[in-house]
């Protein structure tokens, strides 16, 4: 009787149905990855072609005004924020008393 339970098994496992295939597993073709190569290369030309031609870049004057409005800001926004942790601190102080 055990060996009737062993040849059923082998011949489910013979006739199992095969896995479907996964579309697009098989792996690329050269001409693919020809195309594909060739569209990363037109895509870095149309890159570098666009910077050196297109874009209007800012004038070191410009830029150097730019620099000067970023740090007066960040130092104002520095300065509101110390204040406020004084503030916060002292506040802090009096309902905790140390």
């Amino acid at each position: 009787m055990g060996g009737g339970l062993h040849t059923g098994i082998a011949q489910l496992v013979e006739h199992r149905s095969p896995k479907p295939r996964v579309v697009g597993s098989s792996p690329p073709s050269r001409a693919n990855i020809k195309k594909k190569m060739k569209k990363f290369i037109n895509y870095c030309k149309l890159c570098y072609n666009e910077l050196a031609h297109e874009v209007t870049w800012p004038t070191y004057k410009e830029l150097t005004q730019s620099a000067v409005v970023v740090l007066a800001a960040s130092l104002i926004i520095a300065v509101i924020v110390w204040v406020m942790d004084l503030v916060f601190k002292s506040l802090m102080t009096l309902v905790y008393p140390a």
